[in-house]
């Protein structure tokens, strides 16, 4: 679970490394981001050659938690990181080409409303889903 001020990892090739987040979208009163949920932040820390600036804000779709997941056979699932991918705020599609490690087929099934599509395009891009 992740909340306000936590730091993820981001797991595409936009050129963001570490984003701070500041908000969970949603109700006001969701306080805590699981897989699959869309937050915003700003970026932290950046690759040299990459389209973003310290400091932007971007929307991020969250893909990897430490925090383990129940899975409906009985099973858990954790990884090792935070990590996410950034996305467009209204289509939900991801803005970066490639993404980077293995993602939780969660992400599929969580996709709602305008951004099936978008969390469809990560599925699709990973190259790995457990």
């Amino acid at each position: 679970m992740l909340q306000v001020r936590s730091y993820i990892k981001i797991a595409d090739n936009t050129g963001a490394k570490v984003v701070n987040l500041f908000s969970v979208n949603g109700k006001n009163s969701n306080r805590f981001a699981g897989i699959g949920d869309i937050v915003s932040g700003s970026v932290r820390q950046v690759a040299p050659n990459g389209t973003l600036k310290k400091g932007d804000k971007v929307y991020a779709v969250i893909v990897r938690l430490r925090k383990e997941i129940r899975r409906k056979d009985g099973s858990y699932i954790r990884f090792d990181e935070n990590a996410g991918v950034l996305v467009d705020k209204e289509s939900g599609e991801p803005k970066g080409t490639r993404i980077f490690g293995p993602i939780p087929r969660e992400i599929r099934e969580k996709a709602k409303g305008n951004y099936e599509d978008g969390f469809k395009k990560i599925v699709s891009l990973a190259p790995e889903v457990i």
